[in-house]
This record gives structure tokens, C-alpha cells and sequence, in this order.
């Protein structure tokens, strides 16, 4: 079944590329997408020319929009049903060509569903405001009335490697409840998860204008997708360097940047070291550790670090990983064997820098063992920088005040996540992290598909996703004023 829908969607991404030519596009203009796990490839996708990218905006653009809200929720809702009838087939496609495993596949997919019943109980809701105009002394007997209005130009999108549907359902539902127009591009090592999206919106009754998907090499596209005349606003999640490139090129323009994390989960003196364990594993290794907000460093109360540490190890020898399509292992592949020889030598220089490895940092190919290294410095690049992988680098503390210190002490700003029971302390994390969100008592990632998410400092601009407020960031606000008695 996996191959036949990446055969109906190898034709799908030639027509959504506007391709002049068949399925028989071979060569230089074609793009492999191989599985992480067996080297095999699973299918080829178009690469779009520069003409084409053109062709696809200036078709956005030329479309308008018109359906009603009642419309829009109709076909979130139908391709939420879809997506939740075929749930078996999405895993199978985003393990495959993510490397992700079973379990962690199957939790996208459904996140998916998630997404599109969000956006449509959003469509529905009123997006006004009302202000009555006799506040003041010089006040007038009129009310000032507020409505959301779709964007004038074309949604550019770009999304990662990571989550490859989660992550288009999030650009491309609050763009259909906005009535925009959107063209995204995928990571071109997991195109299928975004075109299977789009024919799910297709079957649902989504007007193929409001949303095409194109796919690439960077190389040759990424300025266009920024630059186009047509764009109005570029919303990208991905990697620090490539969002700075973007803010440096878009101009006059819109952003929405979500770019990377270095999330800490602190542990306090007074934590539940059972659960903060748990938490610190399933935290670092979800998703193959390839989230920008897994845990990527552990800060532990020295008071608790050595029971903290004993349960982390076992915890994460227990935590089976191999064959992402074996549905019985927690962990599969990251997503290729560059990623995984990059995990290995940065935990191998933080070892020869006075780091101590208790378990992991094997390698084969694309798959890399949980990793726990213990006795870890801040200034280590390790947990200085990003480490995009399944590690757990655990870094000693010996009061809040460091605890604080330390976590603020890198570029990034994203999510956190905190073990303690102690209100004074909670106020305090809460007040004083240099974060976009706090958990307490939950991983860095919590949240719902719906609430506001993102950071600052290098973790973005400050604008956030989730349903809600990309609502609000796709739209333009007007203003009217009438005369009221």
C-alpha cells in the first residue's frame, strides 16, 4: 500500500509542480527520498526549475478565494476524518520515509487530526472586536468594529525534516481557515508526508489554488521562495542559519520564524526522581530526539543527580531502538548517516573534553544508540550549541540561581520543562527563564496543537505558531466605524 500512494503521489508532485512532462521524469530533475533505516529509495520527486516555482506562485496569486466559513470547517472537518481512516497508511509513509518508528509515527499522524479539528472550530468563531468611541471626554457617539481579513499576497512555506506532516498541518490549517493562499515547500528528504496532506485537503474539497506543494534543491529555489513578488509573508521552521538567511533576504516582507532549540529539563532537590527520569527519557528520545523542543540538556540538583542519574541510565538501556517498521522498538533512525556520525562526534569530543559516557554513542549508519553522558559542562558544545538527536547530556547544579544561569546561558530561547513541587520556585522559573514556555512537571514540549508556540533569542522572533495564532499572523486587521447612538 506504501508504494502505491507514492506512485499516485510521484504524478501528484509533477502536477502540483506544474511540470510540463510525465512521470517519466528522470535524472538531474528528479530527487530521490531514500529510508534512513535500509538506504533504499522509495520514490522520486520532481525538481522544480525556477520557471516552474514562477508558474505556481503567479497561479496562487491569480486565485481569490471565496468560500464561506461554513465551508472552510466542512473540509477541515472531512479531511480530519480522513486523515483519521487512513491513519495506518500516514504512520507507514512518515515511518518510511522519516525513519521515525511505529510508535512515534502513529502519534503524528494522529497530532494531524488534531490539527485540522482545531482549525475548524476556529473558522467558525467571530474574529472581531467592538469599541465604543464615547471613552473619553472627547469621545463621539460611534463604535469602532474590527474584522480579519486574508492576506493580500501568497503564504510562502518551508518546513523541515522532522515532523513531516505535523509540521505542513500547521502552515498550511490556519491558512486555509483564513482563506490565503499558500505554496509550500517540503524538506525535500520527506516530500510524500506533505503531498499525501495535500490529496487528503483535495478529497476533502480543498480548491487545489489555495494550496500547492513544490519540491526542490534548495540550492536552486530557496531565494525564489522568499523573494517572489507575489509573497507577502514566509513562515519557516527550521535551523538558525538557514531563519537568519531568510530575515536577511525577505525584505519587505512578513516572517514567521520557528527555528531551533537547547531545552532543559531542570530537576530540583525536591523532584519525584521517578517520574523526572521518565520524563528525562522520553523527553530526549521521542521522535528520535529530532525535535526543537526535546530535551537536549538535563540540569539536576547535585543533591539528586546521582539516584537521577542511575534511573536515567536504566531507563534508557531499556528503551529498544532498530528497525523503525519492527512496531515494537521506542526509537528507529534519525534521518540520515551524516546526522548520526554528527551526534557521535560531538558526544566523542565532550568525552575528550572531561564528559563521561554512560551508555550509547553507537553507530550504524542512519541509527544511533540513547545516549547518556554524565559530568557535562555548560560551556561544552555539546548543550552550547544544538544537539538535533537522541542524547542526554546531564549537567550537575547546585542552586536555582545556577540553575537559572545555565539554562539562560545559551542563544536559544524555545521551551523548558521543570521538576519541582515548590511554588517559590515555579514563580521564579516561570518569571525568570528566557523561554517562550515553561512546563512544570511535563517535558519542553507540551502543548496542544492549538495553544501558542515558539521562542525568542535564537529560537525565533517572538511570533508564534499553533493554531490560533497563525490565524492571527496570516491575516490584516481592518477597522470600521459607524455612528451609534
Amino acid at each position: 500500500m506504501i508504494e502505491q500512494f507514492i506512485l499516485d503521489n510521484q504524478l501528484n508532485a509533477m502536477r502540483l509542480a506544474g511540470a510540463k512532462v510525465g512521470a517519466e521524469r528522470k535524472g538531474d530533475r528528479a530527487i530521490a527520498v531514500t529510508n534512513p533505516y535500509t538506504g533504499a529509495t522509495i520514490g522520486t520527486v520532481p525538481k522544480a526549475t525556477l520557471e516552474e516555482v514562477r508558474a505556481i506562485f503567479a497561479r496562487a496569486h491569480a486565485y481569490k478565494p471565496t468560500l464561506t466559513r461554513f465551508e472552510r470547517a466542512a473540509i477541515l472537518n472531512k479531511a480530519a476524518a480522513i486523515a483519521t481512516r487512513r491513519l495506518d497508511e500516514v504512520a507507514a509513509l512518515i515511518s518510511a520515509e522519516a525513519g521515525l518508528c511505529w510508535k512515534d509515527a502513529v502519534y503524528e499522524a494522529g497530532r494531524v487530526s488534531d490539527v485540522f479539528l482545531f482549525g475548524a472550530t476556529e473558522v467558525l468563531k467571530d474574529d472581531g472586536q467592538i469599541f465604543s468611541c464615547d471613552l473619553t471626554h472627547h469621545g463621539k457617539k460611534r463604535r469602532v468594529f474590527t474584522q480579519r481579513a486574508p492576506l493580500l499576497g501568497v503564504i510562502s512555506a518551508i518546513t523541515p525534516f522532522n515532523h513531516p506532516m505535523n509540521q505542513v498541518a500547521h502552515k498550511v490549517i490556519p491558512s486555509i481557515a483564513t482563506n490565503n493562499r499558500m505554496v509550500l515547500k517540503p524538506s525535500e528528504k520527506v516530500p510524500f508526508s506533505a503531498l499525501l496532506l495535500a490529496d487528503m485537503l483535495y478529497e476533502a474539497g480543498l480548491p487545489p489554488e489555495m494550496f500547492s506543494v513544490l519540491t526542490g534543491d534548495p540550492r536552486e529555489i530557496a531565494d525564489e521562495l522568499i523573494t517572489n513578488e507575489h509573497v507577502e509573508l514566509v513562515t519557516f521552521t527550521g535551523g538558525v542559519a538557514i531563519g537568519k538567511y531568510i530575515a536577511s533576504k525577505a525584505g519587505y516582507r512578513r516572517m514567521v520564524l520557528e527555528l531551533g532549540g537547547n531545552d532543559p529539563l531542570i530537576v530540583m532537590e525536591d523532584a519525584d526522581i521517578d517520574e523526572a527520569s521518565s520524563l528525562a527519557v522520553a523527553g530526549s528520545y521521542k521522535n528520535s530526539g529530532q525535535r526543537c523542543t526535546a530535551v537536549k540538556r538535563m540540569l539536576v540538583h547535585e543533591a539528586v543527580a546521582d539516584p537521577f542519574v542511575e534511573q536515567v541510565v536504566a531507563k534508557t538501556r531499556a528503551w529498544a531502538y532498530g528497525d523503525p517498521s519492527d512496531r515494537k522498538v521506542d526509537m528507529g533512525t534519525v534521518i540520515d548517516e551524516a546526522a548520526a556520525k554528527f551526534f557521535e562526534s560531538r558526544v566523542n569530543e565532550a568525552i575528550a573534553q572531561g564528559a563521561k559516557l554512560l551508555v550509547g554513542n553507537q553507530r550504524r549508519g542512519a541509527l544511533y544508540a540513547p545516549t547518556v553522558v554524565d559530568q557535562v559542562r555548560p560551556e561544552m558544545l555539546l548543550v552550547k550549541e544544538e544537539t538535533f538527536g537522541p542524547v542526554s547530556p546531564i549537567i550537575r547544579f547546585k542552586n536555582i540561581d545556577e540553575a537559572i544561569r545555565i539554562s539562560n546561558g545559551t542563544a536559544y530561547g524555545l521551551s523548558s520543562g521543570v521538576c519541582t513541587n515548590r511554588l517559590d520556585y515555579i514563580t521564579r522559573f516561570v518569571s525568570e527563564l528566557e523561554v517562550g514556555s515553561v512546563n512544570v512537571r511535563e517535558v519542553p514540549g507540551y502543548r496542544l496543537e492549538l495553544t501558542p508556540f515558539g521562542g525568542i533569542k535564537d529560537s525565533g522572533l517572538g511570533y508564534k505558531e499553533g493554531v490560533q495564532e497563525a490565524i492571527k499572523s496570516f491575516t490584516n486587521i481592518k477597522t470600521y466605524s459607524l455612528p451609534w447612538s
